[in-house]
């Protein structure tokens, strides 16, 4: 049966989906969103965001029984934009952003729900993200600063930068959480302007997250609410321009947030565990010297290269051009 917004009441959750030419993977997405409407049984509203898909997603989207309000671009942006778009169109108190590829389990929705009503200070409430086979993922962490940079670099991450790991720990506030699966208080993260645009993909959601912290705002992370990410495996040139807008956009973070010169400091101390792997790749078998260099060459020069950004121009103006 296909699910019908109420023409009347007032939802209380957006559902805000961004998808990039990943039809079956949003298929699946817009399923776990039809069950938690059901679970949740207060008022909802599900958005899907188009990115000028090649695949037929957009048509899937507004086929799919769950009854979603489509926005198609004409022109592939980035996904802070994406999400920015969305937040503004959602009607929703809270909006729960997910990335296509996104498959909530059950109760997922109702467990960052009812944290952010217990928590009026909570803008934002991040999940714990598990692999399709079942495997707990990172995806919570501490700021990006040159302490963090430093224990990244020391290989002591997990316990020193790496917030959502700890077992047994109930929902607590942390510094941001990642945004596959994150529910924002649409009226906080309106006061700031949502996402900033600079951020094409990558570092979006950090800068969102530190931005509200400055505002007097904070994060929850609530390990009952879970999820399971299906990321498509990322070869070649495309891995290749995602290494570059990683590191692109976490020195444009510590420079927003912590100067220049700090962003220097940081890149020779974020390139060593880098170079250490490449140097090691050369005798390991199963390892690519070439991808560890190429992680090198985007942290100590992260203005150069080919990134997502230039790809998706690239793209667009093919779009544009005549029949």
């Amino acid at each position: 049966m296909r699910h019908v917004p109420s023409a009347v009441a007032t939802p209380l959750v957006s559902f805000c989906v961004v998808g990039t030419d990943g039809a079956q993977q949003l298929r699946a997405c817009l399923d776990a969103i039809a069950l938690e409407q059901r679970l949740l049984e207060r008022p909802t509203e599900v958005l899907v965001l188009d990115n000028a898909s090649a695949d037929g997603s957009a048509r899937i989207a507004r086929e799919h029984p769950v009854g979603a309000r489509v926005v198609a671009l004409p022109r592939r942006e980035g996904k802070a934009a994406n999400d920015s778009r969305l937040l503004d169109e959602a009607r929703g108190r809270y909006a729960l952003l997910l990335g296509y590829d996104t498959e909530l389990r059950a109760g997922a929705t109702k467990e960052l729900l009812d944290a952010m009503e217990r928590d009026p200070g909570a803008a934002c409430a991040g999940g714990t993200v598990l692999s399709p086979e079942g495997e707990q993922r990172p995806s919570a962490w501490r700021f990006p600063t040159l302490g963090t940079t430093l224990a990244q670099a020391l290989l002591l991450h997990r316990s020193l930068v790496v917030q959502s790991g700890a077992a047994g720990r109930g929902t607590r506030k942390v510094d941001w959480c990642q945004s596959a699966c994150l529910m924002v208080r649409v009226e906080a993260s309106a006061t700031i302007g949502h996402l900033d645009p600079e951020y094409f993909v990558f570092g979006d959601e950090v800068d969102l997250q530190r931005r509200l912290r400055d505002a007097g705002w904070h994060t929850l992370f609530v390990p009952a609410a879970t999820c399971v990410r299906h990321e498509r495996p990322v070869v070649g040139e495309d891995a290749r321009r995602r290494v570059v807008e990683l590191h692109r956009n976490q020195d444009r973070y510590l420079v927003a947030h912590h100067g220049p010169f700090v962003a220097w400091c940081c890149r020779p101390v974020a390139a060593v565990p880098y170079l250490l792997r490449a140097v090691a790749a050369t005798v390991l078998p199963g390892h690519s010297v070439r991808r560890y260099w190429w992680h090198v060459r985007a942290i100590l020069a992260p203005r150069s290269g080919e990134g997502v950004r230039e790809a998706a121009e690239r793209y667009n103006a093919q779009l544009e051009q005549p029949a």
